[in-house]
């Protein structure tokens, strides 16, 4: 029995080692600044800084990517939540939306915040100060409707 296990741990240890090897690809493309949410609309500070400790590591083409990102099977985990949430809105790049899909992101955000789906539960052990007190919330509520009664006049 002592022999098998010591047979299994060795087999654990090369399949941790091994799997180092197979890395997902983590980027960070370039940011034309002008062309992101906080050149794009009209936000206070507060906002802005919300938005910057809460949603920039997953949302937008500036992710500071942590030690863990770095070892595997976390480093698939952590990438691919990166790439779902730039997929689903990146902030980085808000000027390539037209008025429509801006302002669907706009109730989309306050709506994910409203609801505690965002930041994620699983990011927010890691990174704390990313949780959102209620008057965060509302300051980011107030803030999206705001913007979007301001997109809705441009475009009319």
């Amino acid at each position: 029995m002592r022999r098998i296990l010591k047979y299994a741990g060795f087999a654990l240890a090369a399949l941790i080692i091994g799997i180092q090897f197979s890395r997902p690809v983590r980027s960070n493309p370039p940011v034309d600044e002008s062309q992101t949410i906080f050149a794009r609309t009209q936000m206070t500070p507060q906002v802005a800084s919300i938005l910057n400790r809460s949603c920039t590591d997953c949302h937008s083409n500036k992710t500071l990517w942590p030690w863990y990102s770095n070892v595997a099977p976390v480093s698939w985990f952590v990438t691919g939540h990166v790439d779902q949430g730039r997929k689903t809105m990146n902030l980085s790049e808000w000027a390539k939306l037209d008025h429509d899909h801006q302002d669907r992101r706009l109730r989309q955000i306050c709506d994910e915040v409203q609801d505690g789906a965002m930041p994620l539960s699983s990011y927010t052990p890691l990174h704390p100060a990313s949780k959102l007190a209620p008057a965060e919330v509302k300051a980011l509520c107030d803030w999206t409707d705001s913007e979007r009664e301001r997109l809705n006049q441009s475009s009319k």
